[in-house]
């Protein structure tokens, strides 16, 4: 585990546990949130689809590094090296990247008898946020090649076992919660300052499902769709709002 200085925070839950690890790439400070379940996890990302996974990560790289990771063989080489650091394979985990330092993950926590929903959220909008299909796409995807930018990454975790068809459906119950988020902090568009922001440009999301009961619907009318809005938008308002003050401060 070269490179990892110490663990600044831990969450412990039946499920699954979760710290903050600081480390170092090439001499410059980064830091890792990293999720670990006791066994393989049906998960549904943005970036990866399907996968089962032990691990899923939110992983900080600060500006120092944005240069050198906008081009893909040296984004690859970091990802192989902080997956190293932390001892994970590769083929068993689900990552995100963000500008957004790891001190700023906001976690909401919603239950309702037997169910429990969790979500983390680190989110960044001042840069880039816009308001999607209004304002003109500023990036083309060539090869996998994109700007490095802050970014809205959310990590839903429930322990509820979900259909497939479940999982697609609560990444659309969050994304309206993220939206729902960005109205009542009224967050304008980086772009044009007149357009409420719908999101980011860059924003990913990452869905694990649990092994308890079966749950087949997400939408709006269920209790599950509820609880995932509730905590994903609670959880977004927080990331969004501890972030500014850390900008602030500084």
């Amino acid at each position: 585990m070269t490179g990892l200085t110490k663990i600044s925070q831990t969450w412990s839950f039946n499920d699954f546990e979760a710290r903050i690890f600081h480390h170092t790439f090439r001499g410059t400070a980064i830091k890792t949130l990293v999720i670990g379940f006791p066994g393989k996890r049906l998960t549904l990302s943005s970036r990866r689809g399907f996968r089962r996974v032990r691990f899923i990560c939110n992983n900080f790289n600060p500006p120092e590094l944005w240069d050198f990771l906008h081009n893909p063989e040296n984004m690859e080489a970091y990802y192989e090296e902080i997956l190293s650091q932390l001892n994970i394979p590769r083929d068993d985990c689900v990552c995100l990247f963000t500008g957004v330092d790891m001190d700023d993950v906001a976690l909401a926590v919603e239950r309702f008898e037997d169910f429990i929903v969790y979500a983390y959220v680190t989110a960044g909008v001042d840069s880039n946020a816009m308001r999607v299909g209004v304002d003109r796409a500023g990036s083309i995807e060539r090869d996998g090649e994109f700007e490095r930018l802050k970014t809205i990454n959310t990590i839903l975790i429930t322990n509820a076992s979900l259909s497939e068809g479940a999982m697609v459906q609560s990444i659309i119950v969050a994304t309206e919660a993220k939206t729902i988020a960005l109205q009542d902090l009224d967050v304008r568009s980086s772009y044009n300052p007149a357009l409420q922001a719908t999101g980011t440009g860059t924003d990913n999301i990452v869905v694990a499902s649990g092994e308890g009961l079966r749950i087949s619907y997400t939408g709006g009318h269920s209790k599950m769709g509820e609880m995932i809005a509730r905590a994903v938008t609670k959880a977004t308002k927080e990331a969004i709002v501890k972030h500014r003050l850390r900008k602030a401060s500084k």
